[in-house]
């Protein structure tokens, strides 16, 4: 597998689908909001984006699998499976917010060796590939060298379901808030991770995330040389659903905070 070509097939098929998105934001109309579940959107373009990104991509590699977000059917392919949130932050799309990605992964058998997250407004690509470095629009990217939390910028969500986790989660943004140069909460994970990668923030952490949420932006978060882990520090960040990215120096110090608080 070429990957550093089929990484450039995927940018230019991402770029197309983030045209429409972009268009679609100019004329997008609240009485198209469907509810999936509490305070979970979804309209009909996350659903047609999310058909050209299937349809595109399927030409790529004819026998991959899928795991989607909205209505491809599920399926782990034999060698390759794509995992796909063609509209991370449909909330802030709905109510006009300009913060919105696309979020593209690719395992092979079932290892990340190609990740894309494209934030639509900024126009900016970060992306990266097996054995390759990370890049954001064709420039080389890392993450921050900051070793200590109080220098630190981070980045996490808020749960928007199972607030029975809440209280607790609440006191560690509490103590995270005096310890450090602030919390940012953009509303679309692709994104923040986006930016671990390329040292805008020097952390991210949320819980009840799914693979399609992060398996882009966590690959390109270690290739950019950052380290993605559970809550406990473990690799199990996508089957645990507990997400914390950093640039592998502020780590402990986040942990330890989120141990105290976060059962």
């Amino acid at each position: 597998m070429n990957y550093e070509l089929l990484c450039d097939q995927v940018i230019a098929i991402t770029r197309l689908t983030g045209n429409f998105i972009r268009k679609e934001s100019m004329r997008f109309n609240a009485d198209s909001i469907e509810f999936k579940g509490l305070n979970d959107l979804v309209s009909y373009v996350d659903k047609t984006a999310e058909a050209q990104l299937v349809d595109n991509l399927s030409q790529l590699i004819p026998d991959a699998g899928f795991i989607t977000e909205e209505d491809t059917p599920n399926s782990i392919g034999k060698t390759y499976t794509w995992i796909i949130d063609p509209l991370d932050g449909t909330t802030n799309f709905i109510h006009g917010v300009p913060t919105y990605s696309i979020s593209i992964a690719l395992y092979e058998e079932g290892k990340p060796v190609l990740g894309v997250v494209y934030e639509i407004n900024r126009a900016e690509m970060f992306y990266s590939y097996k054995n390759a470095p990370a890049y954001l629009n064709n420039k080389e990217i890392s993450v921050s060298k900051r070793t200590m939390l109080a220098d630190s910028l981070l980045a996490t969500g808020f749960p928007y379901y199972q607030f029975e986790k809440q209280p607790q989660y609440m006191l560690l943004l509490a103590e995270l808030m005096q310890r450090t140069h602030g919390l940012r909460r953009i509303g679309s994970a692709a994104v923040d991770l986006a930016y671990v990668a390329c040292g805008r923030f020097d952390a991210f952490f949320e819980y009840n995330l799914n693979s399609y949420d992060v398996a882009g932006g966590a690959f390109i978060v270690q290739q950019a040389g950052g380290k993605v882990m559970n809550f406990d520090g473990g690799d199990e960040f996508i089957d645990q659903r507990e997400m914390l990215a950093t640039n592998g120096l502020v780590d402990h110090e986040l942990l330890e905070a989120i141990r105290r608080h976060f059962k």
